[in-house]
């Protein structure tokens, strides 16, 4: 049996508590993740459209330090199985302390876990992490 996948509204629900029917629905199910009882997956995307949606300014204007604590909870979670674990950890970490978006923290994370050293691209924050060269084409 496949196991099944979770959107980024489940664990804005789940996070926020703006709805409070949808809220208890939602810890529900991830209290059943937390007891190994239901395994959950999902894309990194989820993740990260879950970051771009607290911290955006007309939504929830969460703090990025929070955003990372949050997230990172869940992510960790045994039966939440998402994609490319690690390096979204990494990214979260990364986007807590900078004030790079999320997209980016994830690119650096994927090169630090990949070893690579060269990023080819038009943007200029990158300019200013350690241990990255960048290029434009």
């Amino acid at each position: 049996m496949t196991q099944p996948f979770i959107d980024t509204d489940v664990i804005i629900r789940f996070l926020t508590g703006d709805d409070p029917e949808k809220q208890a629905a939602a810890t529900s199910l991830f209290e059943k993740v937390e007891q190994g009882l239901l395994t959950v997956q999902a894309p990194d995307t989820v993740i990260a459209d879950a970051v771009y949606v607290l911290s955006s300014p007309r939504l929830y204007h969460i703090a990025r330090s929070d955003i990372q604590e949050l997230l990172a909870a869940l992510v960790r979670l045994p039966q939440f199985h998402v994609q490319n674990r690690s390096s979204v950890l990494r990214a979260l970490d990364i986007y807590a302390a900078t004030r790079l978006d999320f997209g980016d923290t994830l690119i650096i994370a994927s090169m630090e876990q990949q070893g690579s050293h060269i990023l080819y691209s038009y943007d200029a924050d990158f300019d200013r992490i350690e241990g990255i060269t960048r290029r434009e084409p």
